[in-house]
């Protein structure tokens, strides 16, 4: 039998060609990472698109319990104060609050402190880190002979845009805490707060 040399080559390339397909495929099950599927359990990823890389995410990044009340104070309110307050009249157009001033602020509700309402609060001192103060209302207490100690007449002020008569609430005094204070309104008068700060020494007991 004649030897086909044509016939041979043409056999050993197309063995060549059929090794070289076989080593170029992927092993079984291991393919490309594009498309991969996630590996169960794994850290959740979180893509940072200045750089166009991923990072893990931590656990902290994920859920913080921090405070974020609706009411806007930095802090839970700390309750309203119960001691002896050393009353003194000491404006100062330094832009920080002092007693004589009126600031507004969240004031709570006293049945619940999560609730309660921007309002004017006249400073009346200081106690540790926080101010003291009294709400001011612009709503006539003063037929509610109920009430007639717990309340005196400031008249009307640049605090209220109305320029509506105050008055100035005496049975709660405010713990503030000087980071929640929203803006100063005004600055009443030494004969006024010498009013008020009689009275809440009569109405607490105070020297």
């Amino acid at each position: 039998m004649a030897l086909n040399f044509r016939s041979l080559g043409a056999i050993v390339r197309s063995s060549l060609r059929l090794l070289e397909g076989l080593r170029g495929q992927a092993p079984a099950g291991k393919k490309g990472t594009r498309g991969a599927a996630p590996v169960r359990g794994a850290a959740p990823v979180r893509k940072d698109h200045r750089r166009g890389a991923a990072a893990p995410v931590k656990p902290s990044a994920i859920k913080r319990a921090t405070f974020n009340p609706s009411s806007g104070l930095s802090a839970p309110y700390s309750g309203d104060f119960t001691g002896t307050a050393h009353l003194r009249y000491a404006p100062s157009p330094d832009g920080k609050p002092d007693p004589g001033e009126v600031i507004w602020t969240w004031v709570p509700f006293e049945e619940d402190h999560s609730r309660g309402k921007d309002r004017p609060v006249l400073l009346i001192g200081s106690h540790g880190r926080y101010l003291l103060g009294v709400m001011l209302t612009t709503k006539d207490h003063g037929k509610d002979h109920r009430r007639s100690g717990d309340y005196v007449d400031l008249g009307p002020g640049s605090w209220d845009r109305q320029w509506r008569p105050s008055e100035a609430r005496l049975d709660r005094i405010l713990q503030i805490n000087p980071r929640d204070i929203r803006r100063e309104g005004a600055i009443i008068d030494a004969g006024s707060f010498v009013m008020v700060a009689d009275a809440l020494r009569a109405r607490h007991g105070w020297n």
